[in-house]
């Protein structure tokens, strides 16, 4: 959503979820965590929308932040904020061109996304990355009220802590998947699945579903909520999905068989062992740490 692009990349990435902190340190080699921790939020500290506020409780997600980012952070300040997928809408928009320049492409990006969004776009902070597609212009625009991501920042600030860059949960995690053939990426949290499929490192198709099961969600349902979008990307791009990563299940192998008899593709978690880092306040739970390892790896 936001980020200071004439600077380093920020070693630290933090996510704020609807119950809990969770952060990390990247390794010299950036292909994983050093460390990482987290810090569980009372329920009801965190309620992500898209319009209102979302920090309820600003003062425990601010000590979760301080104490999550605290045991990892060493001396550095700057990090990557990473937010729910909840607070921030994703969308593909095909343009014929854009604008070189980028004020006046950001412009028409917005112009265009007003005709689709509930929402005031001029009250929006809107983040977009353009990609080529044969001769067209694939824009991935994240939009978010102002006011909620600033209450996202601001806590960041009062923490101690600098975040330069903004991101929701899933964009992050993409960082962490392997995508040069047609792959599915599904991320599961407390409010919402979210289905990304790309190819060839380009993202085709973004979605984010209200899921009332949570993370207890069964293999079986969780195959049911993404058929649909496996159809619409089959369809749509005569391509079959071949890999696919879940995040965000502490089983996420028992929804291997459903997805692997849907689709036939491979099915593995989208964080591995080697990439989590050591945990200096105890375990944390890799099947929730995507979006920390995919900021900070891609």
């Amino acid at each position: 959503m936001s980020s200071t692009s004439n600077l380093a990349k920020p070693k630290l990435a933090c996510e704020i979820a609807a119950d809990r902190v969770l952060a990390g340190r990247l390794t010299d080699k950036g292909d994983g965590l050093e460390a990482s921790a987290a810090r569980e939020l009372a329920p009801g500290s965190v309620i992500p929308d898209l319009v209102e506020n979302n920090l309820r409780q600003r003062d425990a997600v601010r000590a979760g932040i301080e104490a999550a980012l605290g045991a990892v952070a060493r001396h550095s300040k700057d990090v990557i904020a990473i937010v729910p997928d909840a607070a921030v809408r994703v969308m593909l928009v095909e343009f014929d061109t854009l604008p070189s320049d980028q004020e006046e492409a950001l412009g028409v990006v917005r112009f265009r996304l007003k005709k689709s969004l509930p929402s005031d776009v001029d009250k929006a902070k809107v983040s977009y990355h353009a990609q080529k597609v044969n001769n067209e212009v694939r824009v991935v625009a994240a939009v978010a009220m102002a006011s909620v991501i600033e209450d996202y920042e601001r806590t960041f600030r009062d923490a101690g802590f600098s975040p330069g860059v903004v991101v929701p949960s899933t964009l992050a995690a993409l960082g962490a998947a392997d995508a040069k053939k047609p792959t599915l990426v599904i991320k599961v949290d407390a409010h919402t699945t979210s289905i990304a499929i790309l190819n060839e490192s380009q993202l085709q198709l973004f979605r984010t579903l209200e899921n009332t099961r949570g993370v207890t969600m069964t293999g079986e349902q969780l195959a049911e909520e993404v058929y649909p979008s496996v159809v619409f990307f089959q369809d749509t791009y005569h391509l079959n999905i071949e890999q696919i990563y879940i995040a965000g299940l502490p089983e996420s192998g028992g929804a291997a068989p459903a997805l692997r008899a849907q689709t036939g593709a491979d099915v593995q978690e989208l964080v591995s062992s080697s990439q989590l880092g050591l945990s200096p306040s105890g375990a944390v739970p890799r099947w929730r740490m995507a979006g920390v390892v995919g900021a900070l790896i891609s």
